[in-house]
């Protein structure tokens, strides 16, 4: 009975330290260092802007389409609203149109913008009147409407581009409808 009792404490005592221990080692948790949230950088496009343009693009009488180039400035006031850019501006293009003699026009817009603020990038849409005053001949005042892309290269200066279309029925007083499509490259420093 003796030899039962201590075979069944030495079986006993030698089950507990097998259940007492783990067989594997222990895991060890390693301090996670704190991670530093992400900051997105953002642009504020409020405020009064002025720069020069390069024009190229072309002209439909409804006799034929002529090419045209020339150059310009624009001045103009965005604010920004958090997602959305509202704002207006003023530009002037000298054009000259591609025929023979050479033929060309002073073009005066009033435009209204409505962007959207995606950081450093603004997509817009814009519309208004222009003036077009061609040397020599007729004026007339004409709408037109497109979209462009603004990126701000630094806090104080913006590249972007602009498609325009400008439509007149009857120029003049003519009976000539004029279809005017523009692309210009911009360049302009904010104050």
């Amino acid at each position: 009975m003796i030899r039962t009792t201590l075979l069944a404490s030495g079986l006993a005592l030698a089950s507990t330290a097998a259940f007492a221990g783990n067989l594997s080692e222990p895991v060890v948790v390693a301090p996670v260092a704190p991670v530093a949230p992400v900051v997105v950088p953002t642009a504020d496009w409020t405020g009064f802007y002025a720069g020069a343009q390069y024009v190229t693009g072309d002209a439909d009488d409804g006799f034929g389409e002529v090419d045209l180039d020339g150059y310009g400035v624009h001045v103009g006031y965005l604010y920004d609203m958090g997602s959305f850019v509202l704002g207006g501006e003023l530009d002037y293009d000298k054009i000259e149109f591609d025929v023979s003699p050479s033929v060309d026009a002073d073009v005066l817009r009033a435009k209204a913008i409505a962007g959207y603020d995606l950081g450093s990038f603004m997509p817009y849409l814009t519309a208004g009147a222009a003036k077009i005053d061609i040397e020599g001949g007729p004026d007339d005042t004409a709408t037109f409407y497109g979209l462009g892309g603004s990126f701000q290269a630094t806090d104080m200066f913006r590249v972007g581009v602009e498609a325009l279309r400008h439509q007149k029925d009857d120029f003049a007083g003519s009976t000539t409808d004029l279809e005017v499509d523009t692309i210009s490259l911009r360049a302009s420093f904010t104050f």
